[in-house]
């Protein structure tokens, strides 16, 4: 669809993080995937200087001057920030749309309804307006890590961005020159479980990664020379010394929760995956997630124990934490009986996902 076409959708997936929650805001990779639950952007275009946004979903309705200049940004207002970061990009905007914004992806479920959001916003802008830039998957993602983050100034990372932006199972190197790879375009045997319990990111993330931050700092006082990125778990005894006990146990989640992420990340690098490999590395990392971190709630504890019990590889809990969802991998003649399982559990809802191609715009 061209740029002069009156009517423009976009359809922008969830996403699951599969390996190397609480690390990217270290600069360290995680794994993730896009998921096929989505938001879908239908914009026709008016005779009017303003964006009409309709949210039915959530019953709300935003009106938007396209010469607004956002000096001043409300909480969390990413259609505002994408705004001002598009325009820093050559992007801007010239007529107005009505633009109605639906989708099947929960909201606070740990599966990135806010940054699927913004990519799709995002798109829309492109597509509509363009760019003095070249626009690019990864520039795409790397204007909504600005609008999301670096805008509001929140301790999140770049999984979620480029992960939506970009599809598939991505590894995502986080470090401050970020790069990925596409490591499998599928994944059998992945389900979502929902627990309906409102995640709580911007403390969680902010708590965890501060403390972590302390203890690499404090580690850096006695060994100037000293890399997160390039230091290994069996490393742990030798800095041990230089943490103070209250912070230790985030360096060693650190530590671990990397080793256990380059363990996946060689395993989804042949033709054929072992999942129970895989699963039994997730399980690692929640345990880590749970006794280390302590980002679980006791229906997210037993939501993880029924699916395994039901015969899932492995589970884990999603993103930030304090509620959200839990992802699970399970073989194909056990993943109804997980379904179950976790709703038995008193999860919310529980489904089977696919891997996604990523953000695009749709005929």
């Amino acid at each position: 669809m061209k740029k002069n076409n009156k009517i423009i959708k976009i359809l922008s997936p969830g996403r699951t993080c599969l390996f190397g929650d609480h690390q990217d805001y270290l600069g360290l990779p995680v794994i993730a995937c896009a998921i096929n639950k989505y938001i879908s952007l239908n914009a026709f275009e008016n005779s009017f200087s303003v964006f009409k946004i309709q949210l039915p979903d959530i019953g709300e309705e935003r009106l938007i001057d396209i010469y607004d200049d956002f000096k001043h940004l409300e909480k969390r207002d990413y259609f505002a920030s994408s705004l001002k970061v598009l325009k820093r990009y050559g992007c801007i905007p010239d007529r107005g749309f009505d633009i109605t914004i639906t989708g099947d992806l929960p909201i606070n479920a740990g599966l990135s309804s806010s940054s699927a959001l913004i990519i799709a916003w995002i798109r829309f802008l492109l597509e509509a307006f363009g760019s003095t830039y070249e626009t690019t998957v990864e520039l795409i993602a790397r204007m909504a890590y600005e609008a999301e983050v670096l805008e509001h100034k929140e301790p999140g990372g770049i999984m979620d961005q480029y992960t939506i932006s970009m599809g598939n199972v991505l590894f995502i190197n986080t470090s401050e020159r970020a790069s990925f790879e596409i490591i499998q375009k599928n994944m059998d045997g992945l389900i979502v479980g929902e627990s309906g319990i409102k995640k709580e990111t911007i403390n969680t993330l902010g708590n965890r990664k501060d403390n972590a931050l302390k203890a690499i700092e404090y580690v850096k006082l006695k060994n100037p020379e000293f890399e997160i990125k390039s230091a290994i778990l069996e490393e742990y005894k030798d800095y041990e010394k230089d943490i103070p006990f209250e912070l230790r146990p985030y360096f060693f989640a650190a530590l671990k929760n990397h080793s256990i992420t380059l363990k996946a990340f060689n395993e989804f690098k042949k033709e054929k995956p072992n999942l129970r490999y895989l699963g039994t590395l997730m399980n690692e990392h929640h345990l880590v997630l749970k006794d280390i971190l302590k980002i679980t709630v006791p229906l997210i504890d037993q939501m993880v124990s029924k699916a395994i019990q039901a015969g899932a590889y492995g589970v884990k809990i999603v993103g930030s934490g304090g509620g959200g969802s839990i992802v699970a991998v399970a073989p194909l003649e056990k993943e109804q009986k997980v379904i179950e399982a976790i709703n038995n559990a008193g999860g919310k809802a529980a489904y089977k996902v696919n891997v996604d191609m990523g953000a695009r715009l749709m005929d």
